[in-house]
C-alpha cells in the first residue's frame, strides 16, 4: 500500500475511535441489535445520512453555525462541558443521533424524554440580558435546521452514496420527526422549507465573544493528540469551506475562494475516506455505524 494511504488510513481511524470513545462497540451493539420495530429502515435517507463518514464534516459545521444565535450559544457556553470534556460531549451526541436513527422506537423515544428533561433544566440570561431556556420551541427549531442543512450539504459533498432531490427531501421529512419529539414546531418538511426557515433566522444571527471561543477552540485549539492535529485540520478545513459566506467576518473565519475550491476539498475527501474506510474496517465504531 502507498504510504501515504497508510498514514492516511491510521489518522482516519484514531479520529473515529476517538468519537466512538472506549464504550463505542458496545453502544453500537446495544443499538443494532436490540430487538424491536424501527421508526426508519435500512433504506431510509435518514440512515444513509447518518452512516456516512461525511458527518463528522457536517458536525463541525453544524457546531460553528448553530453557535451564531446568542441564546442557543448562551445556553451552550454557560451549561455545556464542552470545554471540560469535548469528547465526551461528542459521544453522547453521536449516542443521540444513533438511538433515533438505528434503534428501536422504545429506545429512540427514551432518548428522547432523557434529553428533554435536560432541555427543561437550562435557563438562564444572556450576556445581553435577554432570558433563555433549552426547552424553547424556537430555540430548538434554530438547533435542527442548522444541524441538519450542515449534515445534507456535507453528505452532497463527501457523501459516499448522493441523494437525488426526492432523498434529500425525504432526509429533511424524516429528521423532522425528532425535532417535533424534542419540541420544536413548524419544523420544514422538504430542503426548500429548509431553506427558507434558514433565512428566517439570520437576522437574529451574530458574532458574540462566547461563538467566537467557540470556533477558536473548535479550529485552532482542538482537543486532540499533537499526531491527530493534521487529518483534524482537514475535517476543520472542509467544515469551514461549507459556511456560508456571510459568517466569516462574526466569527473571524478565514474565506480564501481559490483553495476552498481545489485543496480543501480535495483534502476533505481524502480524511473523510480514511473514515469511511475505518468504518467499514471493524475499527471501534460510533454508535451510529
Amino acid at each position: 500500500m502507498n504510504p501515504f494511504n497508510i498514514v492516511r488510513d491510521r489518522a482516519g481511524a484514531a479520529i473515529f475511535a476517538r468519537v466512538a470513545g472506549d464504550e463505542g462497540p458496545a453502544r453500537r451493539d446495544r443499538i443494532h441489535l436490540a430487538e424491536g420495530p424501527r421508526r426508519f429502515g435500512p433504506d431510509s435517507a435518514i440512515q444513509r445520512v447518518h452512516s456516512d463518514a461525511s458527518m463528522f464534516v457536517g458536525g463541525m459545521r453544524a457546531l460553528l453555525l448553530q453557535s451564531l444565535h446568542p441564546l442557543a450559544m448562551a445556553a451552550v457556553d454557560e451549561h455545556s462541558g464542552y470545554r471540560g470534556d469535548p469528547w465526551g460531549r461528542l459521544q453522547r451526541t453521536s449516542t443521540f443521533l444513533a438511538e433515533t436513527t438505528f434503534g428501536t422506537i422504545e429506545d429512540a423515544d427514551r432518548a428522547v424524554r432523557i434529553v428533554r428533561a435536560v432541555h427543561g433544566r437550562i435557563h438562564g440570561v444572556a450576556p445581553d440580558g435577554r432570558p433563555y431556556e433549552a426547552s424553547n420551541p424556537h430555540l430548538l427549531r434554530w438547533v435542527h435546521v442548522a444541524e441538519i442543512d450542515s449534515f445534507l450539504r456535507a453528505h452532497d459533498r463527501y457523501g459516499a452514496r448522493r441523494l437525488d432531490a426526492a432523498g434529500r427531501d425525504a432526509y429533511v421529512s424524516e429528521t423532522a420527526h425528532v425535532a417535533r419529539a424534542l419540541g420544536a414546531v413548524d419544523v420544514p418538511e422538504t430542503v426548500a422549507e429548509l431553506a427558507e426557515v434558514m433565512a428566517l433566522y439570520r437576522p437574529e444571527l451574530r458574532g458574540t465573544p462566547a461563538a467566537r471561543r467557540t470556533a477558536r477552540f473548535i479550529l485552532v485549539h482542538p482537543p486532540v493528540p499533537i499526531a491527530l492535529r493534521g487529518p483534524y485540520g482537514l475535517l476543520s478545513a472542509a467544515a469551514v469551506s461549507m459556511m456560508p459566506r456571510w459568517t466569516r467576518i462574526p466569527l473571524r473565519l478565514p474565506w480564501l475562494p481559490l483553495t476552498e475550491a481545489t485543496a480543501v476539498r480535495t483534502s476533505g475527501i481524502a480524511v473523510t475516506g480514511a473514515i469511511r474506510w475505518a468504518m467499514g474496517a471493524g475499527v471501534p465504531a460510533s454508535a451510529g455505524h
